[in-house]
């Protein structure tokens, strides 16, 4: 059976220069032209484009959660693209192993050793198609790499990336034959996001722009991955004012008092939230954080961290959802 696809044609960056590379101490330049480069293919969806970008350059990881066809495989292989990254897909089945995503040793009979042939996880853009079909050991298998960027096999530890980012899809309405990722897993995602359907005017201009061939073909690099990390070390010099310490905490807080809430959002999705707004700033081309900020990614950073209590499988990412805009809406703005 085949596990990986896509691995030949994205397997390693290209050797040339990209296309009108601007430089990382010019942020805003940079981050116009892989907007413009993603929003080429991935029609319609500005706002994804936008969360997608700002898992990126936070260090993060994404999971994106929505029917099937709506662009998701999209959006991470026009990403890889985008960046000159190593890109590797991965379809998640119930019968994968952990030792499918991380590697194998196979013993080497002319040199009497073992040689170890690295998985798909050794790539800077992974995606994790439908990763809750596969099974809770395998979905573990995920853990290190996604929250210390390196796997071990045999007793050796082995870097990842960078940069490494995880792109993981998964449909919420389709649960037989399915685990469900544990909060352990959850929380090692900075950002879950719904894409849904484009309005019609983009709809109808996919299906003129896919007559013409397949545009994902044509697209080229604008960033290497070195750029990528001078743009991961600016975000961390975005300024966050005291104030808004106070902001990002009266919510977590919020929301370990919420009736509703059985598990608030822990110390590391107040740091999740922290970053993501910092990268989120940069992206708008400012240098400090603003509330505005906090209140755009509150629900995509701590929607998946809270276990809601009597709320059906389903419904329990809405409700969550509902539950942040609510605390959001009583909490003072500082000015």
């Amino acid at each position: 059976m085949e596990r990986v696809s896509d691995a030949n044609q994205l397997a390693a960056p290209n050797n040339h220069h990209p296309v009108g590379l601007s430089s990382p101490t010019d942020p805003t330049a940079a981050l116009a032209r892989l907007r413009a480069n993603l929003g080429g293919v991935l029609l319609g969806k500005p706002e994804v484009i936008e969360l997608a970008l700002t898992a990126l350059l936070a260090d993060g990881h994404l999971l994106l959660e929505d029917v099937p066809g709506v662009g998701k495989t999209l959006l991470a292989k026009a990403l890889a693209r985008s960046l000159d990254c190593s890109f590797h897909r991965i379809q998640f089945t119930p019968d994968l192993l952990p030792s499918d995503l991380l590697g194998v040793s196979i013993y080497h009979q002319p040199t009497s050793q073992f040689v170890f042939q690295p998985g798909p996880l050794f790539a800077q853009v992974v995606l994790a198609d439908e990763i809750n079909r596969a099974t809770p050991r395998t979905q573990s298998a995920l853990l290190e790499a996604m929250s210390d960027r390196q796997v071990t096999v045999d007793g050796q530890t082995r870097k990842l990336g960078p940069p490494f980012l995880v792109v993981a899809t998964q449909n919420p309405y389709e649960f037989e034959g399915t685990y469900p990722l544990p909060e352990s897993q959850l929380d090692r995602f900075l950002l879950r996001l719904p894409v849904g359907y484009p309005d019609r005017a983009a709809e109808k201009a996919v299906l003129g722009q896919h007559r013409e061939g397949e545009p994902l073909n044509a697209l080229q690099p604008v960033l290497h991955a070195q750029d990528v990390l001078a743009l991961q070390q600016q975000v961390r010099q975005v300024r966050v004012d005291d104030s808004l310490n106070d902001y990002m905490l009266d919510l977590t807080d919020a929301t370990r008092a919420h009736p509703e809430v059985y598990l608030g959002a822990s110390t590391r999705a107040a740091l999740a939230l922290d970053r993501a707004a910092q990268a989120l700033a940069l992206l708008r081309g400012r240098t400090y954080v603003t509330p505005d900020d906090i209140k755009r990614l509150a629900g995509p950073v701590l929607s998946h961290r809270l276990l809601v209590k009597g709320a059906r499988a389903g419904a329990r990412s809405s409700r969550a959802q509902a539950i942040i805009a609510e605390l959001l809406d009583g909490i003072r703005v500082p000015v």
